[in-house]
């Protein structure tokens, strides 16, 4: 099975590649988590849109990278959630939710595949979280879980 990735997938490609799959893998998994799309001509004249904007969310290099992580780490992160009144959450803070709160308090767009969280966080307060911005560069700021 041809099909255009639509987001980077690990041991395969990145977004915008063409690639060939076994149909299983491609029907069963990639197509139904938005991974791909089938490949056809018309669909082929979308990849340049794919890749325009695969590069506008990447990291260009490590000198760009310090940039943003000083603008990150520069950031008061506040993510709302839900809790009971010991201050336990119902359920846990989420890298969606962080890479959201990033985007809100005025930072860059941040994909939650690179938030970087080392114990769930299920309680409100003040919590230690990285962001990978490439191999070598990674951020870490503070992120208080308040009450909504």
């Amino acid at each position: 099975m041809k099909l255009i990735l639509t987001a980077a997938v690990d041991h395969l490609g990145i977004a915008g590649d063409v690639v060939e799959v076994k149909d299983g893998y491609g029907r069963n998994y990639l197509l139904p988590r938005g991974f791909a799309i089938k490949w056809t001509r018309g669909a082929e004249k979308q990849i340049e849109g794919i890749t325009r904007a695969r590069d506008a969310r990447t990291v260009r290099d490590n000198e760009h990278a310090a940039a943003l992580r000083t603008q990150i780490e520069a950031l008061t992160v506040e993510v709302p959630a839900r809790a009971a009144s010991e201050g336990k959450l119902f359920g846990a803070v989420t890298a969606a939710d962080i890479a959201s709160a990033i985007k809100k308090a005025g930072g860059p767009a941040v994909d939650k595949r690179s938030v970087q969280i080392a114990k769930p966080i299920k309680t409100v307060g003040e919590h230690k979280v990285g962001v990978k911005l490439t191999e070598a560069v990674t951020a870490h700021l503070p992120v208080n879980v308040v009450v909504a």
